[in-house]
């Protein structure tokens, strides 16, 4: 399937976020469109999580707006905003460790148990992008290694059928191959017509893998552009993001080229 046309899915509008007398967010203003890739990208501490959290309902917005499809989201509770159409893929997963992979994934297929797809058959098509969960159906969710829990977390939220998937932190603690795998399932998902809102730790990463970006800087929004156009500026990493992210290799997995042999040292003349 063909992304979708470029209707505004998601609209914040201008909101403000207090965790008590401190604000974490000022006059944050973004849009997602059907069927696009954003990045949300900045320093740590930068309002990245409180904006992801705050479009999933799990902290209060004091002034301000968030539409879907321009109605208001305010005053709905998290699960009524996956019934709408938004699924969270937090950091750290949250997955329930001593229950096994299929029953994490019913777990996610709850708010959908009143429409018309049968759990088995959400299960089967979600499975068709993990086929090792497949495999993996009845092992108990805490025994997986680190890349199939993230990969669990990222199907259980799909199992609600979302229009927009939103991921914090895709990569933490992985390794660099199973982060470009999962980077490559999320485009699959994609393609398929799920927008796509990442928070991503490894910045270069997260602006080759989506269409536009939007930075975030104090709990402000600072640039905003096409990802590649963010990617080419050299000056972006240090002037918003701090020295520490480096260049990762986008590469998909299946078509990198191997290291080159280290070349032994030539022997020494007597």
């Amino acid at each position: 399937m063909t992304r979708s046309s470029s209707a505004t899915l998601l609209e914040v509008d201008a909101i403000n976020v207090f965790y008590g007398p401190i604000q974490a967010l000022r006059g944050v203003a973004m849009r997602i469109d059907a069927g696009e890739r954003v990045a949300l990208v900045g320093a740590n501490g930068a309002g990245k999580s409180t904006t992801l959290r705050a479009i999933s309902g799990l902290v209060p917005v004091a002034e301000g707006e968030i539409r879907l499809d321009g109605e208001s989201l305010k005053g709905r509770s998290p699960a009524e905003i996956v019934e709408a159409g938004i699924a969270q893929l937090p950091e750290g997963r949250e997955l329930f460790s001593g229950m096994s992979v299929e029953d994490n994934l019913r777990a996610g297929f709850w708010t959908r148990r009143r429409s018309d797809t049968s759990f088995k058959d959400m299960r089967d098509q979600v499975m068709d992008h993990f086929p090792i969960l497949r495999e993996r159906a009845h092992q108990e969710a805490g025994t997986l290694s680190g890349g199939e829990q993230q990969m669990l977390g990222v199907a259980r939220a799909l199992m609600s059928n979302p229009r927009l998937i939103i991921v914090d932190e895709l990569s933490m603690g992985l390794a660099p191959q199973i982060v470009a795998q999962l980077f490559e399932i999320l485009r699959d998902v994609n393609e398929h017509g799920t927008a796509v809102l990442i928070v991503e730790q490894f910045v270069h990463m997260a602006l080759a893998n989506t269409d536009r970006a939007y930075v975030l800087a104090k709990g402000e929004v600072v640039l905003e552009g096409r990802s590649s156009d963010l990617l080419a500026d050299p000056k972006l990493i240090a002037s918003y993001l701090g020295e520490a992210d480096q260049p990762a290799d986008t590469t998909p997995v299946g078509k990198r080229k191997a290291a080159p042999k280290p070349r032994k040292p030539a022997a020494k003349g007597r």
